[in-house]
């Protein structure tokens, strides 16, 4: 059995203009992502190529060149054998607006074979307990999101892709589903999370890759791609004289708002050095580096910008 789930070589979609001209996608993106459960970020901004090429591994779209594997298997030419362990929320879910949630699903699950108890457990792993008898169209948005992915959950998918879950929901719709992405990466299903939202994504994912422009620009685990702390935020009565005091310790200090950064990842030595200074300090807290900062520095670098 394959290490990964997803993985593409060299691939490529170019698509023609109306005016007769050539518009490249996706640029040789070699995409790789690990099996074993956990949510992969696949992150970029919109017109980044990341529908794109999540439609060419579910056989939506036909890539120009490149190849592309599910559990190690060649696709499009084997994706009737794989397509049964992936679950995929790539476009607006079609569901009958005047039955009930739980109605919608049970007739799904008849359509494909699916075990009827299957849609009990769907909706309590997306936490529409108590809602499910209610009619559909009187769910809120984060709602009908968390009903499409218990759909996919019907055939108890070891993969599944959603493409921008979160678009267009409101704080506690994204939490929502924030919440059933993480239960569902702790549970063993791996994940694919197609987003722009970097700082939302930061908080569920364990990996990820970057694109821009439909080029690869990192990939790895999250830890990983920011790295350690090099930094920490001081906040003491007196900035200005902290500040001083660390400088001449030869830690780089500079106020900022009601505090102080220091560029360094020794935390026990500058409380050394405040309180060998008679300086009490009030916080003191690691400053990190997150994935939209990073993504910044990375498209910045590379001249990428967002929208095309």
């Amino acid at each position: 059995m394959s290490d990964l789930v997803i993985e593409t070589s060299g691939l490529r979609k170019e698509f023609r203009t109306r005016k007769g001209g050539m518009r490249v996608a996706v640029q040789n993106l070699d995409l790789a992502v690990p099996a074993g459960g956990g949510v992969h970020g696949f992150l970029g901004p919109n017109g980044s190529g990341k529908t794109t090429t999540i439609r060419m591994l579910l056989g939506l779209a036909r890539p120009t060149r490149g190849t592309m594997r599910l559990f190690g298997e060649p696709v499009p030419e084997k994706l009737p054998q794989v397509i049964g362990r992936v679950g995929a929320v790539v476009e607006s879910p079609k569901f009958s607006p005047n039955f009930s949630g739980a109605l919608n699903l049970r007739l799904l699950a008849d359509a494909i074979g699916a075990p009827r108890t299957r849609v009990e457990e769907a909706i309590a792993t997306v936490q529409l307990d108590g809602r499910e008898s209610d009619r559909y169209k009187s769910y809120s948005l984060g709602m009908k999101q968390r009903l499409a992915i218990a759909a996919t959950l019907l055939k108890d998918p070891h993969l599944l892709i959603l493409d921008e879950p979160t678009n267009g929901l409101d704080p506690a719709g994204i939490r929502e589903i924030r919440e059933t992405i993480r239960g569902l990466g702790e549970a063993g299903v791996t994940v694919l999370l197609s987003s722009h939202i970097l700082a939302e994504v930061q908080q569920v994912c364990t990996s990820a890759t970057i694109i821009g422009n439909g080029k690869l620009l990192a990939s790895g685990r999250v830890e990983d791609l920011l790295g350690s702390t090099t930094a920490h935020r001081v906040v003491v009565p007196d900035s200005a004289r902290a500040a001083e005091v660390l400088g001449r310790a030869e830690l780089a200090a500079t106020v900022e708002g009601d505090g102080v950064r220091v560029e360094t990842e020794d935390a026990a030595r500058v409380t050394q050095v405040l309180g060998e200074a008679g300086i009490w300090l009030t916080e003191l807290t690691p400053l990190r580096p997150d994935l939209e900062t990073f993504f910044l520095a990375l498209t910045d670098a590379e001249r990428l910008g967002g929208d095309k």
